[in-house]
């Protein structure tokens, strides 16, 4: 108890930290030129909670690999895993919204053990798109999971799948040595199981994230040259390409300190900046769902520990007369899925 106690105070003190880098870390003409600021220019401050489309939750931050990118910090040692009562309190709002996705996402989701019982549930909800972030590896980590792809069809779930590049060096330098081919072989089962092929229903989609301190291309050009690169090479096919901007916080915001690269990335966000991807941002349509339970304009916000701006904190308090129409929490990361075409969990914005 109290490890786990001096876990959750580290956590929150690396959380004020990064966000006090984050506020002072952007300067035009000498003053600090804030997101909040920014989008004020185009009358779109405050940015405002429309009707409930997504529900994101995350079930745990365990995960059988540690990615250089990854803005959730998981990892094997992670320990925080949602429990089968808030499931049940999450369940309880599925059943009642409107919103049309449903969205599950980790650290690996697979790793929480109450997982297939959850998307069993789940899924007797009639969600029209149902979907599993899975990293891949995991299908292959043990035999344990080596059913997924036929568990992932008998409830027709959308797999969305992390997959840095086409090619082996790029990948494992992101994400560690062996996943460029335990993903691969990954992605033969799902198209063995009739997933990403062509007029499948069975969709699966890949998130392609840029390996250093860049931005990423045109998500139409890559997906092009991932479906002749993967399909070429590998004989796989997968149906689209989410091209997702890195934002500056938890490890990917220490690689860049470190790096001596955060000063030029941030700039290369506010340079890139689009107003019209703010239209579209996904957390005006979307509530993220922590471990814990506790509610989120997003998941990058719930690592900043930067809860929802409403007298509703939790789901089990959810009502949705009260979430909808609720300010959104912004600060200096958000410059990151208003830059150039934008980004979301579902990729580009415009």
């Amino acid at each position: 108890m109290l490890k786990s106690l001096h876990k959750r105070h580290s956590e929150l003190a690396q959380s004020k930290r990064q966000l006090e880098i984050l506020s002072n870390g952007i300067f035009q003409n000498g003053d600090l030129l804030k997101f909040k600021d920014k989008i004020a220019e185009s009358n779109q401050f405050p940015l405002r909670a429309k009707k409930l489309e997504i529900l994101q939750i995350n079930v745990g931050y365990m995960c059988n690999q540690v990615c250089a990118h990854c803005h959730v910090d998981a990892g094997p040692d992670r320990k925080e895993i949602m429990t089968k009562e808030t499931m049940l309190q999450c369940l309880d709002v599925i059943k009642k919204t409107n919103a049309h996705t449903l969205d599950l996402t980790g650290g690996a989701p697979e790793m929480n053990p109450n997982f297939r019982w959850f998307v069993e549930e789940a899924s007797k909800a009639g969600i029209q798109d149902f979907i599993v972030r899975s990293n891949l590896t995991i299908i292959r980590a043990n035999k344990k999971y080596y059913d997924l792809p036929e568990f992932f069809k008998k409830h027709n779930i959308h797999v969305v799948s992390s997959m840095p590049h086409w090619t082996k060096g790029k990948t494992d330098k992101q994400r560690g040595d062996g996943v460029f081919n335990k993903s691969i072989q990954a992605l033969k089962d799902l198209n063995a199981m009739g997933y990403g092929m062509p007029d499948s229903e069975l969709r699966l989609d890949l998130v392609y994230n840029p390996s250093g301190a860049f931005l990423p291309g045109n998500q139409t050009a890559l997906e092009k040259d991932f479906k002749k690169a993967l399909l070429d090479d590998f004989g796989i096919q997968f149906h689209n390409l989410f091209a997702i901007t890195n934002l500056p916080i938890s490890r990917f915001l220490d690689y860049l300190i470190a790096s001596e690269n955060y000063e030029d990335y941030m700039h290369a966000l506010v340079d890139a900046y689009n107003p019209e991807a703010v239209k579209n941002v996904m957390c005006t349509n979307t509530l993220s769902v922590s471990w814990d339970g506790y509610l989120y304009d997003c998941d990058f916000n719930q690592m900043l520990n930067l809860p929802v701006n409403s007298k509703v904190k939790h789901i089990s308090e959810y009502q949705s007369e009260l979430l909808e129409g609720r300010p959104i929490v912004i600060s200096q990361h958000c410059y990151g899925c208003t830059a150039g075409a934008g980004s979301s969990c579902q990729g580009s914005v415009t």
